[in-house]
């Protein structure tokens, strides 16, 4: 063994030494986080990890799990066109809502910032009662009715655009487009929530010593302060939106039907909801999980690297 490789070996030794005997020390910290760890690898890591081993198999539930490699992988990307079309889907909702329902949230958040203390409260109360009520998007579903009893026909009849009721919920050409304002209308989610509590934990002194040393406005006010104070908020923000403009299911399949006429509201996630709880194929269904996973991870960390340029 080289010069060079005992020494590393040595000083891994010594860190490996030194990191246990921390360890030892604060235990009792190491104790009280015990049940979340323990909670954590349950219902966080295990699933990960068995649904990235039954996307190895051919798993029905009923039979015991079969390993068949990558043939999974291969069925779903060169042989699955629904799931093509899914991909389809989920990226042109992710890259409109995504990005959008972020800005939104934190320019409602900063407008709601500067308002008095109890219209603060209610404004935020209004923004956020859409993503807690759960089927909240259900009213649209009276909205954009296909005859002339839903409201939006109506109207449109009364003023003269239209003679005959439109399917928004059925027609393909329409149907896409219903959905991203309603998935933007339930947008104002835990990240607006996190930009309003940022917002309100910037020290006020800052604001008043960057006017001292040059700022002029507001424009300037919010990227040399109030941005950069804001990294973890953001940060926390950004996850949270491609999170959820990755993982859209409930809306499509509540409004346009499962599945929906040609497959035109068909995401990965029904996609994932068909194969696993219809059709009991879990290995298919784990693969699909898998690949998701990995592009939200993929595309987090294009987000995060991002961010942290912001104000430097």
């Amino acid at each position: 063994m080289s010069t060079f490789a005992k020494k590393y070996v040595k000083l891994r030794k010594r860190n490996a030494a030194i990191a246990w005997e921390k360890a030892r020390r604060n235990r009792v910290c190491y104790l009280f986080l015990l049940p979340y760890a323990i909670l954590f690898f349950t219902f966080f890591i295990l699933p990960m990890i068995t649904s990235i081993f039954y996307s190895f198999t051919y798993y029905n539930i009923l039979e015991p799990a079969r390993f068949i490699g990558l043939q999974n992988y291969i069925n779903l990307i060169l042989q699955d066109d629904v799931f093509l079309t899914a991909v389809k889907n989920t990226f042109l909702i992710a890259v409109i809502t995504g990005p959008v329902g972020y800005i939104l949230s934190f320019g409602f958040a900063w407008f709601i910032h500067e308002l008095p203390r109890w219209i603060r409260t209610f404004a935020v109360l209004i923004f956020y009662a859409p993503s807690i009520s759960g089927n909240a998007y259900s009213v649209f579903q009276i909205i954009f009715r296909g005859d002339s009893y839903g409201w939006f026909n109506a109207v449109l009849m009364h003023l003269g655009i239209i003679k005959t009721p439109e399917l928004w919920l059925t027609n393909p050409a329409t149907i896409m487009p219903v959905l991203i304002f309603v998935i933007l209308w339930m947008s104002m989610s835990t990240g607006f929530l996190a930009f309003v509590a940022g917002l309100q934990g910037i020290d006020r002194s800052q604001y008043e010593a960057g006017y001292v040393d040059g700022i002029r406005n507001r424009w300037q006010e919010l990227y040399y302060i109030t941005l950069p104070n804001m990294k973890p908020m953001l940060l926390f923000g950004a996850v949270m939106a491609i999170t959820q403009s990755f993982n859209v299911a409930d809306v499509p399949m509540a409004l346009a039907g499962f599945p929906s006429t040609d497959y035109a509201a068909h995401t990965v996630v029904v996609h994932l909801f068909d194969y696993g709880y219809t059709r009991f194929e879990m290995g298919y269904a784990s693969a699909i999980a898998t690949l998701l996973f990995l592009v939200m991870i993929l595309c987090n960390k294009l987000i995060q690297n991002a961010l942290r340029r912001v104000g430097t």
